[in-house]
């Protein structure tokens, strides 16, 4: 098995363990995070009804603006998105839900933005 298989399998193992105690619910949805190569995905979920009540990523014209950014940079945009998209549908507080990923580098910039546009975790 390659290291790369490795990794990836490893995450995945972590997620499904994260998976089973995080559970989004009406009052406080999870706050789901993804992070490939080249973009971040977060989506505010209420896992009692299975519906997404707000997303955001880099790949929104609303994170990216004008100016070229880094890849840290895209990450707090698209916290701060989420956290006002989030606030606009009416969540205040959410259950952090990082999918296996250690919490360092853009997916600690993304949670910090969402935190200072307001939500809670």
């Amino acid at each position: 098995m390659s290291r790369a298989t490795t990794r990836v399998a490893a995450r995945k193992r972590r997620h499904t363990s994260i998976r089973l105690t995080v559970e989004g619910s009406a009052a406080r949805p999870r706050l789901a995070i993804f992070r490939s190569l080249n973009h971040i995905y977060a989506q505010v979920i209420d896992d009692q009804r299975g519906a997404t009540l707000a997303a955001a990523s880099t790949l929104d014209a609303a994170a990216k603006g004008d100016a070229k950014m880094t890849k840290v940079q895209e990450a707090a945009a698209v916290g701060t998105l989420i956290g006002e998209r989030a606030k606009a549908a009416g969540v205040a507080q959410v259950v952090f839900d990082r999918a296996g990923f250690r919490y360092h580098g853009r997916l600690k910039a993304l949670a910090d933005a969402a935190r200072a546009a307001g939500l809670e975790f």
